[in-house]
């Protein structure tokens, strides 16, 4: 379609019902850095070949947002013969505010300043420490951790210090910052001391005329993700008031009195004051609105591109959405709904922690600025929504990426032909047609799971600049309306309302809190404009909290189609009829970026590595040590999570920790075990508590304080570290620990579980019971000022069970220092190379996904893991159902996954037909204990719930590895993380023999130790050890 003044609008002929019955019409609108789409459409008539669109426009996107709208809504009105009576809502998408982050754009970021209600908490991951280096030094202007903050439970952390909020007030003041984020640990469940509003409250007083953004507002559990969605959202606010004030302003001029909606980034709307306040749910509505629109245009099965030979099309297929600024690319998944990406999304380099489609976007449009010279460039800045007057088309001086598509085919007409007649040689043209399909092919292929071609649908304006051939696609096709998809997904946005919170299960059931929650989401989702009747639950989750009596976290969605009857909602201000927009007023001038006393170093998402980086790195390994580098840490963290076996919480946190302290110079050894002396000390420590808690209160110094607090009562001190538990964070502890910036000491590669385990008597040295106990003396801090100290114990239970009560009193997260063991003791207890396995996993995922191979990352992985007889896929499939109770501190569970094809492409049934038809069933206790197949009832084919499971029906057990892997990304699925729908690959390790070799191995580590009297331990396969990376890598050899 035609990008240029004139781009005419095409109107469906209206049947004589729609001229003469007044219909309850939607209109979507989608506003674009380039282009403004629009599309008036009756919900009645969308089973018609026309899919009830009664009309749609395209037209350049103008400074004033709202001259675009007015003349667009109006066209079409005119067009379609409607009365602004008939329309019941109008919803506006727009890709203004992340256009603003992806570009970098200074004009409409304001610098943020940050402050922590998170007492001495978090210290060693400032804000912003995961981002890329660029966004933070335009972004980041101050930040201070401060007093305040609440454990799980409610109870204080410490109080608020006013005065101490106001000094900060006075800096912030004197930088000019005028947006500023306050952050509280466990913020979003503090209903009583409302420490972030109190602390909100002090800022305005102190600086007149700031914003204020409550992190509670914005995202959930999460601290550094929801405090990364904070501060965008703190950044854009001046911006997106101006902007959506422009877009109710028209609205009212045209005499429509129906409400105006902003869509979301899952599809849903919000109200214009809504959207003022929290602009960051805006981000990906664009990408979402286009593939919703997609959806809905595929969804009749009698359309020539949706049925090919006569075969219904029931694959995934690509939607590559082509703007005047940016490309943005999704899977578009059978069921008509884009893939999600998992519990937390990324946007501009930037983790954040709500759940949004999963898009790739590369800066790549119509108004992409082209640069010729020696080398040519397209993009990424663009001229956007001034095309029509800064391209040469349309008699400007700057060059872009359609001024190109129409010199090359002038048959497009758009604009003067004739003005770009010759702009290009011959070799320019093929360089521009080379690099434009390269740009395309490279995000395409990065969203393939499978290297096998799939359908590639094209939408958007700027598609033009599209060839028609790519490589990875089977077929490129552009449907009708595709023009103008982003503005259909709009207009068919749906309500929803989310409740995440954690409540009380003391004096109720879990389903009866569940029930009320239900309730009031539902209540929520009709009060935003959701019509009764359509309103359902669409997502319910229940997280029982460890080692935390009676508290869960519920999560509830409830989502509806919107009331067409409702006149309630009308939010266009009387003010807005005389506003006025001008995109660059009162936007302030940005200074260089302030360094502030706090450090900040160099950090966020570096450049992706290619398959060659991958294929040729060597680790740094001289003289038998090896020293540990981000990517070594990257991938180690990987490997972490998935011998994990759904337990030990993320590593991320801890990988942030430990690669702040490689960025500020600090010296990370690993040492394999037989290099250790036979007198040597080995110590250790590690963290526990509630991962839930591990998400929220970040580390402070309580792992290096227990370790000082230990060795104050211990004769001999450690001369090297060790980690517990090779399996989630606390595989990172014995590197961090050892580092040169705390106890300078090597890790030695290995630990004593070769996995995760729940307790502390299930590690080797306890199997091995050559003394007892080994677990004492030992140090516990909470890192708010509380040492527990326990210099001896009657047995390792004991100081298990004595730990546990402690840990329930001290926030439910704490450190812990174990005695050092002997050199010769470690290395007959150790199970060895443990971080060498996690770091050689954690390449393999890194390899498939450049590869894009991710739908046989579980082969690479059991190649890592000693072949096809260490290790096994047990199942594939999907998550259909996920029960969780709390008993003693501990998670117990069920998770129940459906056999199916977990490719993204239909290809590969033959691979999976051995679990098509069959379930499985996971029980956990904070880590999976085994995978067992569900027998299905003579007859109607129901599962036999009721009897317990028979030995031939288990996949594997105890001690034996079951971990379960996100089928789409290749990384670790945590038992906290298992939600219905997820796909995913269940995997089979083999225990090390120092588990199996034992019968008191299997009798600690085994299925008696979790329960399971009834059935026996049964190993899948046979144990390989792990190869060194230091044997391998080793320079001196």
């Amino acid at each position: 379609m035609a990008q240029h003044s004139n781009m005419g609008s095409a109107v469906s002929s209206p049947s004589s019902s729609l001229m003469t019955e007044p219909r309850r019409l939607r209109i979507g609108v989608d506003v674009g850095g380039t282009n403004t789409d629009g599309v008036i459409l009756d919900p009645l008539r969308a089973s018609e070949e026309d899919k009830g669109i009664a009309a749609w426009h395209k037209a350049p996107t103008t400074t004033n947002p709202s001259d675009g709208i007015r003349d667009t809504i109006s066209t079409m009105l005119i067009a379609a013969h409607v009365s602004p009576a008939d329309i019941a809502s109008i919803t506006i998408g727009t890709t203004q505010f992340v256009n603003a982050v992806v570009e970098r754009d200074a004009r409409r970021l304001s610098r943020v300043a940050i402050i922590r209600l998170s007492g001495p908490f978090s210290k060693h991951a400032p804000p912003c420490v995961d981002w890329p280096e660029d966004l933070r030094a335009l972004i980041l202007g101050y930040y201070a951790l401060v007093k305040g903050g609440l454990e799980v439970d409610g109870n204080l952390i410490s109080d608020i210090n006013e005065a101490e909020i106001r000094a900060q007030c006075s800096e912030i003041r004197a930088r000019g910052i005028s947006s500023v984020v306050v952050n509280g640990i466990f913020s979003p469940i503090d209903t009583v001391e409302k420490q972030e509003e109190r602390a909100a409250s002090i800022i305005k007083n102190e600086i007149p005329g700031c914003d204020v953004v409550c992190s509670k507002e914005v995202a959930n559990l999460g601290f550094l993700e929801r405090e990364n969605a904070a501060i965008l959202n703190a950044s854009i606010l001046r911006f997106a008031r101006k902007t959506i004030r422009s877009f109710q302003e028209p609205v009212r001029k045209l005499g429509l009195t129906c409400p105006v909606f902003i869509t979301q980034n899952d599809g849903t709307i919000l109200s214009g004051e809504m959207a003022s306040r929290l602009p960051i749910r805006t981000f990906s509505s664009g990408p979402t609105n286009s593939m919703r629109g997609a959806a809905f245009l595929t969804q009749d099965q009698t359309q020539s591109w949706v049925v090919v030979d006569g075969d219904e099309n029931d694959e995934p297929m690509m939607v590559v959405d082509i703007g005047g600024t940016t490309t943005d690319v999704g899977l578009l998944l059978p069921n008509g709904f884009p893939r999600q990406q998992a519990a937390y999304s990324e946007l501009a380099g930037v983790r954040m922690n709500f759940s949004c489609p999963d898009i790739k976007s590369i800066g790549l449009g119509g108004g992409s600025i082209v640069r010729k010279g020696d080398r040519m460039t397209i993009g990424p800045d663009s001229v956007g929504h001034r095309l029509i007057k800064d391209s040469i088309l349309f008699g400007g001086k700057i060059l872009t990426a359609t001024d190109c598509a129409v010199a090359i085919n002038p048959s497009l007409k758009i604009g003067n032909p004739e003005l770009v007649k010759g702009i290009l040689t011959e070799e320019e043209i093929e360089t521009f047609k080379s690099i434009i399909k390269s740009k395309l092919e490279k995000v395409i292929d990065t969203m393939k799971t499978s290297p096998e071609d799939l359908t590639v649908i094209l939408v958007g304006g700027g598609a033009i600049i599209a060839p028609d051939k790519l490589e990875g696609a089977s077929k490129v096709l552009k449907p009708q309306f595709s023009a103008v998809a982003n503005a259909i997904g709009a207009a068919i946005a749906r309500v929803s309302a989310v409740i995440d919170t954690v409540r009380s299960t003391e004096s109720k059931t879990s389903q009866q809190v569940l029930d009320e929650i239900s309730k009031e989401a539902i209540r929520k989702a009709i009060k935003a404009g959701a019509a009764p009747e359509s309103v359902k639950i669409v997502e319910m989750d229940t997280l029982p909290l460890q080692y935390i009596a009676n508290k869960s976290r519920f999560i509830v969605r409830a989502a509806g189609d919107f009331d067409l009857s409702r006149t309630d909602l009308i939010t266009v201000s009387a003010a807005a009829e005389d506003f006025e927009f001008d995109g660059d007023a009162d936007i302030p001038e940005v200074k260089s970026p302030i360094r502030l006393g706090n450090s900040i170093t160099k950090g966020g998402s570096q450049q992706q590595p290619s398959i060659d980086d991958i294929l040729t790195y060597r680790p740094d390994v001289r003289e038998r040590v090896w020293y540990v580098s981000e990517t070594d840490l990257t991938w180690i963290s990987t490997g972490c999570y998935i011998l994990g076996t759904g337990g030990g919480g993320s590593p991320y946190p801890h990988m942030i920790l430990l690669r702040q302290l490689l960025r500020a110079g600090a010296v990370v050894r690993v040492v394999s075990p037989e290099d250790v002396a036979d007198e040597d000390a080995v110590g250790c420590g590690c963290g526990a508590g509630s991962p839930t808690v591990a998400i929220e209160k970040l580390q402070g110094d309580e792992m290096m304080e227990a370790q000082n607090e230990l060795y104050k009562i211990c004769e001999k001190q450690a001369t090297h570290m060790i980690a517990l538990e090779i399996g989630g964070g606390n595989g990172l502890q014995g590197m961090s620990l050892g580092s040169s910036a705390n106890m300078n000491i090597p890790c030695v590669d290995g630990d004593w579980m070769g996995r995760a385990y729940p307790t502390k008597w299930q590690t080797t040295p306890v199997v091995f019971n050559e003394r007892s106990p080994i677990w004492s003396p030992i140090a516990i801090a909470d890192g708010n000022g509380n040492v527990v100290i326990m210099p001896k114990a009657a047995s390792d239970l004991q100081v298990e069970r004595i730990m546990r009560v402690a840990l329930s009193e001290m926030g439910s997260q704490v450190a812990c220092a174990d005695p050092p063991v002997s050199g010769a003791e470690m290395k007959r207890w150790v199970v060895e190379h443990t971080i060498s396995q996690s770091w050689r996993i954690g390449r393999a995922v890194a390899k498939a996904r450049l590869l894009n191979r991710v739908d046989n990352v579980a082969e690479t992985i059991i190649e890592e893991c000693g072949g096809h007889g260490a290790a096994k896929v047990l199942f594939k499939g999907k998550i259909v159902g996920v029960e969780r109770t709390l008993k003693n501190g501990y998670v117990y569970g069920e998770c129940i996954i459906e056999g199916s094809d977990v490719a993204d492409t239909q290809r590969n049934v033959a691979k999976t037909n051995d679990f098509q038809g069959r379930r499985v069933k996971i029980p956990f206790k904070n880590e999976n204990i085994a995978a067992i197949r569900i027998p299905k009832s003579e007859g109607d084919g129901d599962e036999k719930k009721d009897e317990l499971e028979k030995q031939e029906d288990v996949l594997a057990i105890v001690p034996d590895l079951i971990s379960v892997i996100d089928a789409q990304n290749g990384e670790a699925v945590g038992t906290p993380e298992y939600r219905y729908g997820l796909l995913v690959i269940v995997l089979g390790i083999a225990a090390s023999d120092k588990w199996t070799g034992s019968e008191r191995g299997v009798e600690l580590g085994g299925p008696k130790a979790f329960g399971f009297n009834h059935l026996e331990f049964t190993p899948l396969g046979k144990f390989v050890k792990p190869a060194s990376v230091i044997d391998e890598f080793d320079k001196s050899r």
